[in-house]
């Protein structure tokens, strides 16, 4: 059964205490309500995916109560300073390189090696985000392809009782997500347009180019955002899937009780918990990328989380 918690100060701690120990709870910012969970937590962050069921193991927008919060994980330009400084707290989101020193959870970013970034315009949501002490990543609180909530109601018609509590904060005043701003290459890009206009960021740092050129996006195959074409992360050693048996110059990426003979083995899940497999992933891809001559994957059914776990896995596979 899903907590209503109202604004109050009781109510704002009892959401960061759940928030804080893993559990998902909802809350109200300015453009939509997102699904909140500590971004520093990768089970926690497993969960807001399979809360979703959301198909892919798409970035998530990481929410801060101030900039210099923010940029203690992702280093900021200062493009980056002038758009925080004119529209923080507000409804856009920066997309910028992670910091070496960065506790975000990989799976947050999607194995990327960007962060979207925002500090939100509600009082409430603030408040929270100081309780918590740590970013929070938040998607829109609906089921994955459903419209997404501006209501504490809206929230609860997908999600009571697959989210842990809801902090009804009111009705969102904007309604529609964030802008989001790729600022990680040699020029700004407008991935998603939202609650700051094409215009009013061009007042502050000049003309913008919208959406990620198709030439780039081929190549890198990069999904800088929530709402664009997932990328892979792709570890340096090929990547072989549904392996029953493994050779001794192999890494393994086990699901289970894996076979003997591996290089090196990380488990993904010893009881094959496809949220636990989840949590873990990004972390098993780039542990195991060095030493052996590829990364064998053992079989992952497809099914919940499996068939975000196999879609990354896949296209980890491809050919280069």
């Amino acid at each position: 059964m899903t907590e209503r918690l109202t604004a109050t100060p009781e109510g704002i701690a009892r959401a960061a205490e759940l928030l804080c120990t893993g559990h998902l709870a909802a809350f109200g910012t300015e453009t939509v309500y997102g699904l909140g969970a500590d971004a520093t937590n990768n089970r926690a962050v497993a969960r807001v995916f399979d809360a979703k069921g959301r198909p892919h193991f798409n970035p998530l927008i990481c929410h801060y109560p101030s900039a210099d919060a923010a940029f203690i994980d992702v280093v900021a330009s200062d493009t980056a300073r002038a758009l925080a400084a004119a529209f923080w707290p507000g409804p856009l989101t920066l997309v910028l390189p992670r910091r070496v020193t960065c506790k975000v959870a990989l799976l947050a970013g999607a194995g990327l090696d960007t962060l979207a970034v925002r500090v939100p315009a509600n009082t409430i949501a603030l408040a929270l985000l100081r309780a918590c002490g740590r970013p929070i990543a938040a998607p829109s609180a609906n089921r994955s392809g459903e419209v997404s909530p501006t209501t504490a109601a809206h929230v609860l018609e997908g999600l009571d009782g697959r989210i842990d509590a809801i902090l009804d904060s009111g009705p969102c005043p904007v309604g529609v997500e964030s802008t989001v701003l790729d600022l990680s290459g040699h020029r700004p890009f407008l991935l998603r347009p939202g609650g700051v206009t094409q215009e009013a960021i061009e007042a502050v740092i000049g003309p913008i180019q919208r959406g990620l050129p198709l030439a780039a996006a081929q190549a890198t195959q990069s999904l800088r955002s929530p709402g664009m074409l997932l990328s892979h992360y792709a570890p340096k050693l090929p990547v072989r899937l549904n392996a029953t048996s493994v050779s001794a110059n192999e890494a393994l990426l086990a699901f289970g009780p894996p076979p003997p003979g591996a290089a090196s083995v990380f488990q993904l899940s010893e009881t094959r918990d496809l949220v636990e497999a989840a949590s873990r992933l990004f972390d098993g891809l780039r542990r195991l990328d060095a030493g052996a001559s590829a990364i064998a994957v053992m079989p992952i059914p497809e099914s919940g989380l499996g068939l975000a776990i196999n879609d990354r896995l896949s296209r980890a596979a491809a050919p280069r």
